[in-house]
């Protein structure tokens, strides 16, 4: 019997999830949880096989949640369940070492072979996800951030606006978003939040 907790802050989204297990003899719904906090409380009361992992919830996040899991209970394995998939979401809940990645609208018999195959400990990725993955194997190494970037992403982690960075720095505004766009370009990502969180998990930052 595979013993599956439930992670997702929308209640509907949780009675929809356990109903798709319902007619299945080797898989049971032991648990729910709202958050990465109650995942981690849960996965080893309940002797959790497998957690399906929405990312963003409330308090700790699904990632969080995965990367703790990984440490304190690694034979509990993780399937994403989420509808985000661009490589900011996709690539640190894999690095973090989730098992499986699929997003929401994956069909019932898609969510029940992903359960049993990351219970088998076999890798499971929705189409999209697997595309953002080869493309990281196939790109070449991303370069490393200038000084000058670095600089930049500091005041920005800072939480100095483009005109305050650019007067600190004696360089035009303009040359501050184009410093930004390359720091944007080399992390993969796609604003400044989102870059200095890159940044922080880097160890570029800190």
């Amino acid at each position: 019997m595979i013993r599956v907790l439930i992670a997702d802050d929308h209640p509907v989204v949780r009675d929809g999830l356990r109903g798709t297990f319902t007619a299945e003899t080797d898989i049971e719904v032991v648990g729910e949880a709202a958050n990465g906090q109650e995942v981690l409380d849960r996965v080893e009361r309940l002797g959790v096989d497998v957690v399906l992992m929405d990312l963003r919830m409330p308090g700790m996040s699904g990632v969080a949640a995965t990367a703790a899991l990984a440490r304190r209970a690694p034979g509990v394995r993780v399937l994403v369940l989420t509808t985000f998939d661009s490589e900011s979401d996709v690539l640190p809940a894999i690095e973090a070492g989730a098992t499986g990645y699929l997003l929401k609208d994956a069909l019932p018999d898609e969510l029940l072979r992903g359960v049993r195959a990351v219970h088998r400990g076999e890798s499971v990725l929705a189409p999209a996800a697997a595309r953002l993955l080869m493309g990281q194997v196939r790109a070449p190494a991303r370069r490393a951030l200038s000084d000058r970037e670095l600089e930049v992403l500091r005041l920005v982690a800072e939480g100095a606006s483009n005109r305050t960075a650019a007067a600190r720095l004696f360089i035009s505004e303009a040359s501050i978003k184009t410093h930004l766009q390359h720091v944007y370009d080399k992390l993969g990502v796609r604003d400044r939040a989102a870059a200095v969180g890159e940044a922080y998990r880097r160890g570029l930052i800190g």
